[in-house]
C-alpha cells in the first residue's frame, strides 16, 4: 500500500505540467519611447522601448494579436491609448481591448474569443484590488491561466498589472514603509505565479521594508521587488531573466532563522533573521527555489 502511494506521488510529479507561456512583469514606468526621466538619461547604456520592445518580440505568430487589459485602471481610455501608441511604434497592429470594468463584463462572449486568439495578453498599471476583485473566480481568468499554462503565449503586466500576478498579493501599506505588524494588507492574486510576491516602483517608493514583512509571515515566499522600467521575463514558470534600466530585488526567507512575527501584537516592528537579498541587472538570471505545487 505505502509503495503504491509512493509510486502515485512520483506519477503526479513528473505529469505536473510546465507553463508553455512566458510572464513579463514590468515594474512601472517602462520607456515608451518619449521623454526620458532624469534617471533614464543619466545612464550610460539606456536601451529605447527596451521591454516593450522584448513583448512584442516573443509574441508567437506572423501576425500575431495582443489583448489588452486596462481593468486595473480607473482611466481605462488612456490607458489603452497609452499602449496603442507605443505598440504601433513597434510594428505591432492587431491590438483588441478586453474593456472589462466589472464582474458582468466577465461574461462577454466576445471577450473569451479575444483571449482565445490572443497571442499576448497585456494588464495595464492602476490598482492591482480593482483587478483581484473583478476577475478573481472567473471564467475569462481561467482561460487566460489555461493559455499560459499550454500555449506559448506572453503574459504581460506593468505596475498593478504585475503586482497581480503572483500570490500572495500586496495591495496596500501603511504607514513607517511597512516595519510595523499589520501595516502590511496582503490578499491572494490572480496566481500565474505562486508562492512569489511581486511589489512595483520598489526602489524609487522605498518598499523592502513591506515585502520583508510580507516574507516572514511565511518564509516559503519569495518575494521580488521591480524598480520603474525594470522588468522579469519569466519562463517555464521559475526562470527569470532581468530586463530594463534599473534592479530587481529578489528577497528569500526560506533560510531564515528566526522572526517574531507570529509573537507581537499588531502595531509594534516585526524582526526578521538571515533573510537572504539579491540584487540583478540587465542580463542576470535567476531560478526561483519553488517547490513543485503538488495537488494529491
Amino acid at each position: 500500500m505505502a509503495e503504491a502511494a509512493e509510486n502515485n506521488q512520483r506519477s503526479s510529479r513528473k505529469n505536473l505540467p510546465v507553463p508553455k507561456g512566458k510572464l513579463l512583469s514590468i515594474g512601472g514606468k517602462e520607456d515608451k519611447g518619449e521623454q526620458k526621466t532624469e534617471v533614464q538619461a543619466d545612464m550610460k547604456h539606456f536601451i529605447d522601448l527596451e521591454i516593450l520592445g522584448r513583448f512584442v518580440k516573443e509574441l508567437p505568430g506572423r501576425e500575431p494579436m495582443v489583448a489588452l487589459v486596462p481593468t486595473a485602471s480607473t482611466e481605462p481610455v488612456a490607458a489603452v491609448q497609452d499602449y496603442r501608441k507605443v505598440f504601433e511604434k513597434l510594428k505591432l497592429k492587431n491590438i483588441e481591448v478586453v474593456d472589462i470594468r466589472n464582474r458582468l463584463d466577465t461574461r462577454k462572449p466576445e471577450y473569451a474569443k479575444i483571449i482565445e486568439q490572443a497571442a499576448g495578453i497585456m494588464f495595464t498599471g492602476g490598482d492591482q484590488l480593482r483587478l483581484t476583485a473583478i476577475l478573481g473566480g472567473t471564467p475569462i481568468l481561467h482561460l487566460m491561466k489555461e493559455r499560459y499554462t499550454f500555449d506559448p503565449i506572453i503574459v504581460g503586466g506593468t505596475s498593478a498589472g504585475a503586482a497581480a500576478m503572483s500570490t500572495p498579493m500586496i495591495y496596500e501599506g501603511e504607514t513607517q514603509g511597512g516595519m510595523i505588524k499589520g501595516d502590511v494588507r496582503i490578499t491572494t492574486g490572480l496566481e500565474f505565479l505562486k508562492d512569489v510576491a511581486i511589489d512595483t516602483h520598489f526602489i524609487s517608493r522605498g518598499r523592502i521594508i513591506r515585502m520583508s514583512q510580507a516574507i516572514a509571515t511565511n518564509p516559503s515566499c519569495i518575494g521580488i521587488g521591480l524598480e520603474e522600467d525594470t522588468a522579469i521575463l519569466v519562463s517555464e514558470g521559475r526562470n527569470l531573466e532581468i530586463l530594463g534600466n534599473g534592479l530587481v530585488t529578489v528577497l528569500d526567507g526560506m533560510e531564515s532563522t528566526d522572526t517574531n512575527i507570529y509573537k507581537i501584537g499588531n502595531g509594534e516592528p516585526f524582526t526578521i533573521r538571515n533573510l537572504k537579498i539579491h540584487l540583478l541587472g540587465r542580463g542576470e538570471k535567476f531560478v526561483l527555489p519553488l517547490f513543485d505545487q503538488l495537488h494529491i
